[in-house]
């Protein structure tokens, strides 16, 4: 099975280059999607990404694995339709809910030039709401080591320093597999790595009848 890598915002697709040869080793072969938000608006990387999954879906099953920012896209992407869709989303510290530190980001202007609208969308409330859900299974994997006391804006809430564990939940079923690691760089760890192999081999792709979660970290939707 094919499984296309889409990377984080202010990353490249170098970013995925190891876990693309973990990826390797399991007997998967992948590919990546690249795109720059200081160049290109949220709306036209989500257009050439339907494009691109609409080429995929007619070559035969595949899966996607998302890392932050990449996680929105694929959402916007599949617009909460069936078709097109992959067997399996894996999503890396996707803020599935609005990000708490993004409205701080957006005050400084450096952050505003470098993301572009994609950095705005994060701010944004209403965008969050039209926001797809997805609509096959997926699994969602948080970093738990970020600062958490009174001086943290996370308050003791558990983060990976970018994101708030309850920033990433997507729907109230899912539970959550949590790893001590850190947003930026969680692709690269061992244990997520192995936890992405594990989700793609033994994750069943088929849509139940009901909200139940198959595996940790794994919701079916209804």
């Amino acid at each position: 099975m094919k499984v296309l890598l889409i990377h984080g915002m202010a990353r490249t697709s170098l970013s995925l280059m190891g876990l693309e040869r973990r990826l390797f080793q399991a007997g998967f072969t992948s590919e990546h999607f690249g795109y720059f938000a200081f160049a290109e608006s949220f709306d036209q990387i989500v257009e050439r990404l339907q494009r691109r999954l609409q080429v995929l879906s007619a070559q035969g099953p595949y899966a996607v694995v998302v890392h932050s920012l990449g996680g929105l896209m694929i959402r916007a992407a599949l617009g909460g339709r069936a078709s097109d869709c992959p067997q399996h989303v894996i999503m890396l510290g996707t803020p599935n809910q609005p990000p708490r530190l993004a409205l701080h980001a957006w005050q400084v202007l450096p952050f505003r030039w470098f993301t572009g609208q994609c950095g705005f969308n994060l701010t944004c409330p209403d965008f969050y709401q039209k926001l797809p859900l997805l609509l096959c299974p997926y699994t969602i994997i948080a970093g738990t080591v970020g600062p958490r006391g009174s001086w943290s804006p996370f308050g003791d809430e558990i983060n990976d320093g970018i994101v708030a564990l309850s920033e990433t939940q997507l729907g109230p079923c899912d539970r959550i597999l949590q790893l001590p690691v850190w947003h930026t760089f969680m692709m690269n760890d061992p244990a997520v790595q192995d936890a992405v192999v594990q989700a793609l081999t033994t994750a069943i792709p088929v849509v139940a009848t009901s909200a139940e979660v198959a595996e940790p970290g794994l919701r079916t939707p209804q």
